[in-house]
């Protein structure tokens, strides 16, 4: 159905040309889901834009053919090309917040699409889309059809996004991290759609991911993507039985499960390095383990290893093994146990954040929006509470409402003790003293980190807010430190945000929060967004700065891999109340609530591979 070979994407920049795709060549059946998986910064994106030349006016693909089904569009006319848009070759982007039309109705962006491409028109056209947003799971889709994109959640709107996507029924689908801003619930309803439709359709799909367990259930075959380069490519089965490059053993290995809780995870040093060089060898030897002198001095082909897998490694001649890759579990350190519960940091008791809905000409609070109804926990030193539940729920109500940051917003009540003292009722110099004690990670650290300040003012702005007595040279010594502790230089001071990647900037906002000397950290989907091996190393951090300094975690997430490895106790919230709690051995295997085991049930897994070393 598409077949693509050597697909070269160029893109030219301040820094010197890009090659963003180098050389690619895969090809996907009807009825097929083709999994493309690697790091930010691989190029999987640029591989999907370049399919359907949507590139930036920098970028062009400078050599290669996509054939769709017979035509190669990569010489079809633009106007021609957007026949083949939307109705044989689609895409769901990754970010719906920017490929939504704020100014136009989600049920006139879906008939626009059915309009543009099948014969159906007006009412005819509209009831398919009514229809289009039940399949996606939109509630009341009748009246929903006429919201405009900001009316709607960020899940709410990947689902329309994929409704525009699946309109016209196209053969082919380019899925772009389809699932990455939804609960674990919704996200099980698309995948269930997506193979619902590639049955009924014979749909083929190029699903863009770096969820390995979605990958383990979805896909037939797999490409394993690195710095513009296909290094490995199997089946599905094959690849999780038997991964073969040193990059998807590094992967696997850096995944959070409850096997792990007592080891590091595994984190593969340095990044996926700049594309805007001309590389003599491996472009991985530079983080491989098992990198020798060849690796170095020349590139490696894709070669095949067995019937159907090939990969880019000297490791491999032909069907020979010259060297195992080191499974980085295996000298990874232990861990020390978890050390018994300290005193009670924070108590919460009945506690209630009510947003008034006003209206009229007086503005009268005619009703409230009960975002958290009377939720009650505690959290010990040297522990990890993980509040779980769907978006909507309050989850992350409950930890901005902790730090007094919705006052003046809400009316709050019940009682929020931290370390015997209410948090409600200081202000002022108490406040701020308090403050000393607890700090928040945003899900967001681009958002939350001040563009315009350099790293050592950001890191340096609590310290001397919280603890003016700190004179400036020592206050400056301190973040150096704090900053090597999470893994970055000290050169990193003069830099500014917008200098780092995300899980850069993610230890960065972790820093922040530290720089005060914390007893409870509330950390917000600190890992949402970030890559398997970014997320590894900030889940180290984070459980090594709990064993040194017994600073206690309210772990606000919906991935259950990090609840598993990470958690001490669990709180499920739905609707603003929590409905179960418990230690995370009980709540994870012996689930007592009805929602819990939908959760559970909804949580993709990834298939237990055979072990490598038993393959050879």
């Amino acid at each position: 159905m598409l077949e693509i070979k050597a697909l070269t994407t160029e893109l030219d920049s301040d820094s010197g040309l890009i090659r963003a795709v180098d050389a690619l060549t895969l090809s996907i059946h009807q009825g097929e889901t083709f999994a493309l998986v690697g790091e930010s910064g691989c190029g999987k994106s640029m591989t999907a834009l370049s399919i359907l030349r949507l590139l930036p006016d920098s970028g062009r693909v400078s050599s290669g053919s996509v054939d769709l089904d017979g035509t190669d569009i990569m010489q079809v006319a633009e106007a021609r090309m957007r026949d083949f848009r939307g109705r044989r070759i689609s895409i769901i982007f990754q970010e719906p917040s920017t490929s939504l039309n704020p100014v136009m109705t989600v049920g006139r962006q879906i008939t626009e699409v059915i309009e543009r491409h099948t014969s159906v028109r007006g009412e005819a056209a509209l009831a398919k889309a009514v229809d289009w947003l039940q399949r996606v799971g939109i509630p009341e889709p009748e009246r929903r059809v006429n919201d405009y994109p900001f009316q709607m959640s960020g899940g709410q709107k990947q689902r329309v996004m994929i409704a525009i996507a699946l309109a016209a029924e196209p053969d082919v689908v380019i899925a772009d991290e389809p699932t990455t801003a939804l609960d674990v619930t919704i996200q099980a309803q698309i995948l269930d759609l997506l193979k619902e439709l590639q049955r009924t359709q014979k749909m083929a799909m190029l699903l863009i991911t770096h969820d390995i367990a979605i990958v383990s259930q979805m896909a037939h075959r797999v490409a394993l993507m690195y710095a513009g380069q296909v290094v490995e490519v199997a089946e599905a089965a094959e690849f999780f039985a038997r991964p073969l490059h040193p990059y998807a053993v590094n992967l696997f290995d850096a995944l959070p499960d409850e096997s792990k809780r007592g080891r590091q995870l595994a984190s593969i040093a340095g990044s996926v390095p700049a594309l805007n060089q001309e590389f003599s060898g491996c472009r991985f030897a530079d983080r491989c383990a098992d990198a020798m002198d060849q690796c170095r001095r020349s590139p490696p082909e894709l070669g095949e290893f067995s019937s159907g897998h090939t990969v880019r490694c000297f490791l491999y001649d032909g069907a020979t093994v010259t060297h195992r890759p080191t499974h980085t579990r295996e000298v990874d350190q232990l861990i020390a146990a978890d050390s018994p519960a300290g005193a009670t940091v924070l108590d919460v008791c009945d506690y209630k954040v009510w947003f008034p809905i006003r209206k009229g000409l007086f503005q009268r609070t005619v009703g409230h929006v009960k975002a958290v109804d009377g939720v009650s926990f505690s959290i010990a030193a040297g522990r990890t509470l993980a509040l779980v539940g769907e978006s909507g729920s309050g989850k992350t109500t409950v930890g901005k409402a902790l730090l007094q940051l919705l006052r003046g917003k809400a009316e709050i009540s019940g009682s929020a003790l931290l370390s015997g003292q209410s948090l409600d009722v200081l202000s002022g110099a108490n406040l701020r003293a308090a403050r000393q004690t607890v700090q928040i990670v945003f899900q967001d650290p681009f958002a939350s980190l001040n563009p315009r300040m350099r790293v050592h003012e950001i890191l340096e702005e609590g310290v001397a807010s919280l603890h003016p007595e700190v004179a400036p040279v020592t206050r400056r010594e301190r973040v150096a430190s704090l900053l090597e502790k999470v893994g970055l230089t000290r050169s990193a001071l003069e830099r500014y945000p917008h200098e780092f990647s995300g899980g850069q900037r993610q230890r960065l906002a972790i820093a922040r929060a530290l720089a005060v000397e914390p007893r409870l950290i509330v950390a917000d989907e600190p890992t949402s967004a970030l890559d398997v091996s970014v997320q590894a190393q900030i889940l180290n951090l984070l459980k090594q700065l709990q064993q040194e300094l017994g600073v206690a975690y309210l772990f606000i997430t919906h991935n259950f891999g990090v609840v598993e490895y990470l958690a001490h106790d669990i709180a499920v919230m739905k609707n603003g109340k929590l409905v179960e709690t418990g230690t995370a051995q009980a709540i994870l295997h012996n689930p007592q609530h009805e929602y819990t085991r939908t959760l559970l049930s909804a949580v993709p897994r990834l298939v237990k591979a055979t072990s490598f070393s038993a393959e050879f």
